[in-house]
């Protein structure tokens, strides 16, 4: 049961920060404004910015890590 739980619980992380990465990457966000339940939009507003904190964290990682380097010029 708890195995189960933290798998979900990483796989929906996964996801949010993919999306997360999606809308840094090409400025394309999914539209929250539509969903019509204020507490069902607040939900998924906290659940995608939980996905650009984590998305944050990870970049902040890889460019002060020495694993990585810059391929690309910017």
């Amino acid at each position: 049961m708890f195995g189960r739980l933290t798998r979900l619980t990483v796989d929906l992380v996964a996801i949010s920060v993919l999306i997360a990465g999606v809308k840094k990457s090409t400025g394309y966000a999914p539209r929250t404004e539509r969903i019509k339940d204020t507490a069902l939009r607040r939900f998924f507003d906290s659940y995608f910015a939980l996905g650009d904190t984590v998305f944050g964290m990870v970049c902040g990682f890889v460019v002060n890590s020495r694993y990585f380097k810059r391929t690309i010029e910017p």
